[in-house]
């Protein structure tokens, strides 16, 4: 019998914990090494340090590596990153130099294809429109500039890079689930058309890919896990037939359930079909199994044909942001602050000159503070323009310039002068598959290429859910938070935010779903009026996701609200109150 490819990832995001692949490698065994470094946010990070000089790639990869490049090399473990980011080869390039210090000598691979930056030209001419997948607009001459455009590339230019003898791969924007799918496809054998297996291994690569938030981290219950401090990095076990197990090492922190995994399965999705640039994964068709302490197995899952379109994410160049923020204690908040706002933009000469100007007055005061902070609300005032000299030193003059002429009680919150900061807006769109070609150089220096016209693809079937066997629980109620009972994580999907909330128990979810539509979400979450709301039932999960359409504007990078990820959301949503049946609040407290 194959045994399991024990799959271990460190790093969820660009900046995550640096010693923990030192603390995978330490913890037991594994066969891969992955780590996941690329948000779209993250891609027009790198260009902003490519233009001032910096590394392209996701340095604090190399220091990782720095720790554990030896123990890997001496152990045989395969490494597998996408830390390449918009210079894949100059990762590869100071990875072999790293070597040559540590007197080892793996075999290296980098992935290209997936900068379509110099092909705009040639895939408008191809018919390409680059329409916007948020808004609908076609990217023109008018439309923001673009600064990266990167295609998600598929998990074969992985599997091929392994099976030709590589130790080491280094990628760059490819989809965070085939950092998982390419590894099983080199260890199993998996052709491209096994699409059950090839949706097995994305969900689990789904569920580790944000490093320790599969293992506790963020948790929406964190006060049930015993050792909630400094949980240990997740391990996905691939076999044959593309189910798996969640687990982590023995002796660390955090926690593997059912309900960790449920967190991270409905975070950052949309619909019930996850699309994959190879396979097409049904969420609804997991089944989630809590095999023993820290074990979780995902089994049952089904996949079809991918789409016959890659997503590519272009990042545009926005405008330059400054804000200043002024502190308004005591009473009269709504007042003082339209003298402020007033005050402000007579010492600017007006609103007129800049491409957007928000005041935004947060009611951080609470009414009948006895200590002096917590009776103190905030003006924000934010200033947007694409010319960089409209901003700087003369929005904090103007500020300041009311010091001792505005209303009673004014200071400011960040008295240090601020500089205008560059911001993106993410412009997500699709491109044919057949016009994206995977690219491998390969540890010989030799390439392969992958081209999307060689994959079968289909329009995903739709799946309906099922109604619940279980009978909705009524009686007397309370009124409680929703978070009482209900576990919920919320991410960022370009311009979109998202909202999974789930169930610990069959008549919990029962109640979800007959009692949480959408108008009772808007009726909670007022905010979200105006935008358009998807509904999605995963009983599986036991879960209801919400996605809401628009909320973050032009995307985390545009700097247009206070949470640009929607990170908080779930939890704020959690504090609503709601009326729900007393046996419910019994069943949650047994």
């Amino acid at each position: 019998m194959t045994a399991a490819l024990r799959i271990g990832n460190v790093s969820g995001f660009y900046g995550d914990r640096l010693s923990a692949a030192r603390e995978m490698l330490e913890g037991g065994d594994i066969d891969v090494l992955t780590g996941d470094y690329l948000a779209e946010l993250t891609m027009y990070i790198l260009w902003k340090a490519k233009g001032a000089g910096r590394p392209g790639y996701a340095s604090t990869f190399l220091t990782q590596m720095k720790e554990v490049l030896g123990t890997c090399v001496d152990r045989g473990i395969k490494i597998v990153v996408n830390a390449g980011g918009l210079d894949p080869k100059a990762l590869a390039d100071a990875i072999r130099d790293l070597a040559a210090e540590k007197n080892v000598s793996p075999a290296i691979a980098y992935i290209t294809g997936d900068d379509l930056m110099p092909r705009l030209d040639e895939l408008r001419e191809a018919g390409v429109d680059f329409q916007n997948m948020d808004t609908g607009e076609v990217h023109g001459e008018s439309s923001p500039t673009p600064a990266t455009a990167n295609a998600y590339l598929g998990a074969r230019g992985i599997a091929h890079a392994l099976s030709a003898g590589a130790d080491i791969v280094i990628c760059p924007r490819v989809t965070d689930a085939s950092l998982v799918v390419g590894p099983a496809m080199w260890k199993f054998g998996w052709d491209m058309a096994d699409y059950d297996r090839l949706a097995g291994a994305v969900a689990a690569g789904h569920v580790i890919e944000c490093g320790a938030q599969a293992t506790g981290g963020n948790y929406a219950f964190f006060e049930e896990i015993e050792n909630p401090i400094r949980p240990g990095f997740p391990i996905a076990e691939i076999y044959p037939d593309g189910s798996s197990t969640i687990t982590k090492h023995e002796g660390t922190g955090g926690l593997v359930s059912v309900g960790t995994v449920t967190a991270q399965l409905v975070y950052e999705v949309g619909e019930r079909n996850y699309l994959n640039t190879d396979v097409t994964l049904d969420l609804g068709s997991i089944e989630l199994t809590q095999e023993g302490p820290d074990r979780v197995r995902l089994s049952g899952v089904r996949g079809q044909a991918p789409p016959s379109t890659v997503k590519v994410t272009m990042n545009c160049v926005g405008t330059y942001n400054q804000s200043m923020t002024f502190a308004i204690p005591g009473d009269d908040v709504e007042a003082k602050a339209a003298l402020a706002q007033a005050g402000m933009l007579e010492a600017l000469g007006g609103a007129a000159q800049f491409d957007s100007v928000d005041f935004r007055l947060v009611r951080t005061d609470q009414p009948g503070a006895t200590l002096n902070e917590l009776s103190v609300a905030k003006l924000v005032a934010k200033f947007s323009s694409y010319d960089k000299d409209k901003l700087g030193r003369r929005i904090f003059d103007a500020a300041m310039s009311l010091a001792l002429s505005s209303y009673p009680g004014i200071y400011f919150q960040d008295e240090k002068q601020q500089r205008p900061t560059q911001t993106g807006l993410a412009w997500p769109c699709l491109v044919p598959q057949e016009l994206i070609t995977e690219r491998v150089v390969l540890p010989n220096g030799s390439t392969a290429e992958f081209p999307g016209s060689e994959k079968k693809t289909a329009q995903p079937a739709v799946f309906v859910a099922e109604a619940p066997g279980t009978d909705v629980p009524e009686g007397p109620t309370e009124t409680v938070s929703l978070g009482k009972v209900f576990g919920a994580r919320s991410g960022d999907k370009g311009a979109h935010a998202n909202v999974g909330i789930w169930g610990r128990s069959d008549t919990a979810y029962a109640w979800l779903r007959e009692h949480l539509t959408v108008e009772a979400f808007l009726g909670i979450f007022p905010e979200a009026a105006g935008h358009e709301v998807l509904r999605v039932e995963l009983p599986n999960l036991k879960a209801v996701n919400f996605l809401i359409r628009g909320l973050l504007g032009g995307g985390a990078a545009s700097g247009g609200r206070f949470d640009p990820q929607a990170k908080g959301l779930a939890e704020f949503i959690r504090s609503r109150q709601v009326d729900l049946p007393r046996s419910l609040l019994e069943e949650q407290n047994r």
